[in-house]
């Protein structure tokens, strides 16, 4: 088995924590989005992978290192392929075409999941789902009696289907997966001006391959600030019976209220941090109240009150104390 995981997008909708690094190396919890997602996909997988091919756009030289380190400490390699225009996910799945020679897992790096049970793979395609509360946001499944996959619906005005594919796919049938990529490339077939994967799913399907689907238990976007904030207190709160306060932080007059990750390095002075609240190595914070945030490594913060924020890298936020004359009854 091999994973493809397409990531050259810009991530505009984070900015601006996307404007240096791509969103999928944006930390949740401690770790980039395409560590975690990667790592999670690998521990439901009964089987070994024998490579990961990351496709990227025109990145930083760093950035190819750390994916790199990412497939070794899971035991297997890295192959790095270059998507130079957004032309669409079947596109980006077709730069990485020269690792599609065996079983493949498609996982697009803006989303992560939970998942408790073991992958079963028994169809051609298996389409990774989640059944949501509002199907019309989203592209769904439609199953058969046979829980076999019959259509796909974008979007759905109609309460068709609730389950939701999640941007993750297994290819049992490689061959005809490169083989309709081919022909949507080479013909320049294109929907919304990109080439797109669903095409070539569709295509699948009219050819008589079977679809089933995989359902996982949570799925959780990484889109913007508010889904990653979100993202970001969920899985602290899945790994809250791990030990996450590495053991060189520094602590004075200090209350953390778990669930937190705190990074070595770290020093917190007079201060109450969290819950839900990911701190990057070498941050230095004194005299705050922080909860429900992301602090990312070497940021300076000093007299603040931060909740459901982001602060970026060698970030520096002084609150300056306030001179007040409050009268009776008064709210400031």
């Amino acid at each position: 088995m091999k994973i493809i995981v397409p990531m050259a997008g810009m991530g505009k909708r984070l900015r601006p924590h996307t404007l240096i690094n791509p969103k999928p190396l944006f930390p949740i919890a401690g770790k980039p989005i395409v560590q975690r997602l990667v790592e999670d996909i690998v521990k439901v997988y009964d089987g070994k992978i024998n490579e990961i091919a990351f496709v990227i756009g025109d990145f930083d030289e760093h950035i190819k290192e750390l994916l790199i380190d990412v497939a070794n400490n899971l035991h297997t390699v890295a192959k790095i392929y270059y998507q130079h225009e957004p032309l669409g996910t079947a596109h980006a799945v077709w730069c990485a075409k020269d690792s599609i020679n065996e079983e493949i897992i498609i996982a697009f790096a803006d989303t992560l999941f939970r998942s408790d049970y073991k992958f079963n793979a028994l169809y051609d395609v298996n389409i990774w789902v989640k059944s949501v509360p509002n199907p019309s946001a989203y592209g769904v499944v439609k199953l058969n009696e046979a829980q076999e996959i019959e259509a796909f619906i974008e979007k759905p005005k109609e309460p068709i289907s609730n389950l939701a594919i999640i941007g993750i796919y297994h290819f049992k049938n490689w061959q005809a997966l490169l083989d309709n990529i081919n022909y949507l490339v080479q013909n320049d077939v294109r929907s919304h001006e990109e080439i797109q994967l669903t095409d070539a799913l569709q295509r699948m399907k009219e050819q008589g391959f079977k679809f089933g689907i995989y359902e996982v238990q949570d799925w959780m976007d990484c889109g913007n600030k508010e889904t990653v904030l979100n993202t970001n207190a969920k899985v602290l709160n899945y790994l809250s019976h791990e030990h996450l306060i590495h053991q060189e932080v520094v602590l004075h007059n200090a209350l953390i209220i778990p669930p937190c990750f705190i990074d070595k390095n770290v020093v917190i002075e007079n201060s109450i941090i969290g819950p839900n609240v990911s701190i990057g190595k070498n941050a230095k914070i004194e005299n705050s109240i922080i909860n429900n945030s992301i602090i990312q490594e070497n940021a300076k913060i000093s007299n603040a009150n931060l909740e459901h924020s982001i602060l970026g890298k060698e970030s520096y936020y002084v609150q300056k104390p306030k001179s007040l004359n409050l009268g009776d009854y008064s709210h400031a």
